[in-house]
């Protein structure tokens, strides 16, 4: 991961302002490498333990990092930074609730996409359908939808993110960048500052851009 200071942790997920040619979120990689860490972990521990979580299992492991598939959705949805702070909370809560669950290669992409997609939909004001989130995540819409149904209910469909949940998750990142940085985020849960674009959200949007084709 590259270098990322706290402040240009801070700035991002506080005063970030989508323009058509804005750089990929330091909170991508922040969270990219989180994630990384902890599929290196599961993997040494080597557990084979059956869950009722394979609905998010992939018949073939995806052959895409976690950066590079964070970036893709940040390239073709613009979800502002906070969406990825309140996504890992989904994640986190959702292991909180079912410890036999092991994060590995073969779900944290259909994990990713599907907290992501419910992350926007509660922070943000103007969201794509579930049929473009698909296509950006390398699903059907039938796909999309049942992996929704299926998250919900097994988080028992607790997605409110209060300010002290919010601040800690947002203090724990920091320290993923410094171990002395000193730099507090605002303690007040905020929605993105710039909303999507204001295009019209349809399926036709770039759908002749090859390489928005994606099949997990």
């Amino acid at each position: 991961m590259a270098l990322i200071s706290p402040r240009t942790l801070r700035y991002d997920l506080y005063s970030y302002s989508y323009q058509q040619d804005s750089k990929t979120p330091s909170v991508i990689s922040v969270l990219a490498s989180l994630i990384e860490r902890t599929l290196a972990r599961n993997a040494r521990a080597k557990t084979k333990t059956k869950t009722k979580t394979s609905v998010f299992d992939c018949i073939e492991t995806p052959d895409m990092t976690v950066q590079s598939y964070l970036e893709r959705v940040f390239r073709y949805t613009k979800a502002g930074p906070s969406v990825y702070v309140v996504a890992y909370i989904y994640i986190d809560r959702f292991c909180q609730l079912h410890p036999d669950f092991r994060l590995g290669p073969a779900n944290v992409h259909r994990l990713l996409i599907t907290t992501i997609m419910l992350a926007s939909k509660y922070v943000e004001d103007k969201n794509y359908r579930n049929s473009y989130f698909a296509r950006v995540g390398g699903l059907t819409t039938e796909q999309m939808n049942k992996l929704e149904v299926e998250f919900l209910f097994m988080v028992k469909f607790k997605l409110h993110v209060n300010v002290s949940v919010y601040k800690s998750y947002c203090s724990h990142l920091e320290r993923e960048v410094s171990s002395g940085g000193g730099y507090q985020i605002e303690r007040t849960l905020r929605c993105a500052i710039e909303i999507k674009s204001k295009q019209r959200f349809n399926n036709n949007n770039n759908n002749n851009d090859n390489d928005h084709r994606l099949f997990l």
